[in-house]
């Protein structure tokens, strides 16, 4: 591994945020640069240390401004808290580069997170109907500003999302201080900027990236993707893509399409426009298609709770059966009789017509179901809700895309008053792997892409132009110890109240071994609040995250544990796995000294991991399913807790594991190879190690 000390002469690094780089950084440059530089793609599990948002920058931008054709670099994160790192490094490079062209961003989060009028604090239903509106009939003047050296101010130098948004607030038109709509002016600038920095859903959700980058006038093909904390991009490809429906919605669908028919047949009264008469011809097709399938679907919905055997209260729907449905409904409108008289030549071309009419009418009705343009009623106190003939459009798109491969699975429900039906992706691979390929290269890195092959394999990433490297941890592992409870078990069948006193007690005497601040993560917010809200630790203060957390409360948490510090207060900060609190967190300065994970977060049973599970068999092998849909997953989010307090070089924290299944070979061989473990069977061994290891390392940190 090449260190800062050990840099090739003959080669240059352009736009290094530091004027030593960290240990595995440049070998990390290098092998990004050599991907890109052919069009690929480079996964990198980099340990926190490495420094890898600064590596995966220097290795882009090298390529981008080094190509004939202009290249935006478009860095995504599944966190907000993340933006502000890549907006610091790139001011970092252009402090080192003070005599050169500086590296122009554009830091971009939602739509309500930027605007700039009141009704921005409103629900995101009730936001999303508003703002829509507002521009609709031009009565948003942020938005209907023209603000032309806007551009040039947010490129002039790199500014964090709030900055612009202050900015956007006083800027000044015609010398006097106008409010400009900031979430539009980000979206014109980044068109001329180097780096744009946003969510997943930019490239990743088809709708979005459609709009987004033609806004943006940006076409994928000159875009080098960078994809942060890239463990995460499968299962939110998979979240995008989950659709339900339930005999309710099919019916609001419905009555909204007599109510968008009964609008268009008014328009087209009072204009005669040949347009109208198209697009009221197919919404009332579409109507009448609906009368039928909303009838067919409770008789689905009846059928498929009669078809429930035991305890179960969920069951896999065949793709083909629900697609029929809607098929059966067009056909019973169209008069197409499942009886025919007709000869065997006939029947052979009408079967064929039929094909070709069937291969169009899912795709049409989904169109059509989105393009249901009614105002939403709602009750007193009530948020707005998206259209019901828009959340079934979407179910019908996705049936239409997938349906035809074995990577949609359709789940009954029988919980609820009717039950429903949801759809979900099995494989992120069919949507990531396109988006990929038609980039002009990209990068992928994660202290958790582990094992790199999974991840190339799951996004579809072609072997022949994708490189893997799973870097070395440039910290001591002396200074972050790993502890295993070799006694206690979150195991199902292992669990008892006595187990979780003995949970407790190797807790209790962690903080008493620990001089500062401990996080814990347990795999449910249930199983924090059974082993840990209504137990009084001795020494500490709980601090126990929450679902009603704002953005607001998770952005001030290292301020508060930082204040209690200095007052001299231990707190045991409580959270879950994949969570706010065990990822997009930056615990910086030491704050933390210990983090305690309970148990291992398993999925829990259900035809939806069986099907995960069976998908994953037949497309990567039977030795890779269970690894690949259960042990991994659960050890990265374990690993991405284990990571909230090593920020820096100078950072120690000690780790303790509270499951002894953590040394079985199922799970063992899902942590990285150079990861040591010690032993404790007893609360009074944990104690013991937490003190000599916070004697110790305070010995030699302070020598």
């Amino acid at each position: 591994m090449t260190t800062g000390g050990e840099l090739d002469s003959k080669e240059e690094f352009p736009y290094l945020a530091h004027a030593k780089p960290r240990p595995g950084q440049i070998d990390m440059i290098r092998e990004s640069r050599e991907a890109l530089r052919s069009g690929g793609y480079h996964l990198a599990a980099a340990p926190t240390g490495i420094g890898k948002t600064a590596a995966a920058l220097a290795a882009a931008l090298d390529i981008a401004h080094g190509t004939p054709n202009k290249k935006t670099i478009f860095f995504l994160t599944s966190r907000q808290s993340q933006h502000r790192i890549v907006v610091d490094t790139v001011r970092r490079i252009n402090e080192r580069r003070i005599d050169k062209h500086p590296v122009t961003l554009v830091d971009m989060i939602g739509q309500s997170g930027m605007c700039v009028q009141p009704f921005a604090k409103e629900s995101p239903a009730l936001f999303s109907m508003m703002c829509s509106t507002a521009r609709r009939e031009k009565t948003c003047k942020p938005w209907i500003t023209k603000a032309p050296g806007l551009t040039k101010r947010i490129l002039d130098s790199p500014l964090h999302v709030d900055e612009l948004v202050n900015l956007a607030k006083i800027h000044r038109v015609d010398g006097e201080i106008t409010q400009t709509c900031p979430w539009k002016a980000a979206r014109e600038a980044a068109n001329h900027a180097d780096v744009f920095v946003g969510d997943y859903n930019h490239l990743f959700d088809e709708g979005v990236r459609s709009s987004s980058l033609e806004a943006m006038g940006l076409p994928l093909e000159d875009i080098i993707i960078i994809v942060d904390e890239a463990h995460n991009l499968p299962d939110r490809i998979r979240m995008t893509m989950v659709q339900t429906i339930t005999p309710t919605i099919a019916r609001n669908a419905t009555l909204e399409m007599e109510e968008y028919v009964g609008t268009l047949t008014n328009i087209y009264r009072q204009s005669g426009a040949d347009s109208t008469a198209v697009e009221l011809d197919l919404a009332t097709w579409g109507m009448e298609v609906m009368k039928i399938a909303r009838r067919k679907t409770a008789d689905l919905f009846r059928q498929l709770h009669n078809e429930l055997r035991g305890d179960a209260n969920e069951l896999r729907v065949d793709v083909k059966r629900f697609n029929d449905l809607f098929h059966s409904a067009c056909d019973e409108y169209e008069g197409i009789s499942g009886q025919q008289t007709l000869d065997p030549e006939e029947q052979a071309k009408q079967a064929e017509r039929q094909g070709v009419k069937r291969a169009h009418r899912m795709p049409l009705l989904a169109e059509i179901l989105g393009r249901c343009d009614i105002d939403v009623e709602v009750g007193e106190g009530e948020d707005p809700m998206e259209p019901d003939s828009h959340r079934l459009g979407h179910i019908l798109e996705c049936v239409n895309e997938f349906g035809s491969t074995t990577a949609l699975c359709l789940v009954f429900s029988a919980k609820g008053k009717e039950g429903k039906i949801t759809s979900h992706l099995l494989d992120p691979g069919m949507v990531s792997g396109p988006v990929f390929s038609g980039a002009a290269g990209a990068i992928l890195m994660s202290g958790t892409l582990y094992p790199p092959q999974m991840y190339a394999d799951m996004l579809a990433l072609p072997a022949e132009q994708t490189t893997k490297t799973a870097y070395g941890s440039p910290f001591a592992g002396e200074r972050r110890p790993v502890l295993v409870a070799g006694d206690v078990s979150t195991k199902y069948t292992q669990r008892s109240p006595a187990m979780s006193d003995k949970i407790r007690s190797h807790i209790q005497a962690l903080i008493d071994g620990t001089p500062g601040h401990i996080a814990l993560f347990a795999p449910s917010y249930k199983m924090m609040q059974e082993i840990v809200e209504h137990t009084h630790f001795k020494g500490v203060r709980k601090v126990i995250e929450s679902r009603d957390w704002n953005k607001n409360d998770i952005d001030g948490i290292v301020e508060q544990l930082r204040g209690e510090q200095n007052a001299g207060q231990k707190i045991l900060l409580c959270g879950v796995y994949g969570a706010r609190l065990s990822e997009g967190i930056d615990y910086n300065g030491g704050i933390l000294d210990a983090v305690a994970c309970i148990g291992i977060p398993n999925a829990p049973p259900s035809v939806l991991s069986s099907a995960l599970k069976d998908y994953a068999g037949d497309r990567f092998g039977a030795n890779n399913a269970w690894r690949y849909t259960v042990t991994q997953p659960a050890i990265n989010a374990i690993l991405q807790a284990m990571g909230r307090p090593i920020r820096s070089i100078g950072d120690r924290a000690l780790i303790l594991l509270l499951d002894q299944r953590h040394t079985d070979r199922t799970y063992a061989a899902c942590y990285p190879k150079d990861l040591r473990m010690n032993a404790t069977n007893t609360p009074l061994t944990t104690a013991s190690f937490a003190r000599r290891f916070f004697s110790k390392v305070h010995t030699i940190h302070e020598g």
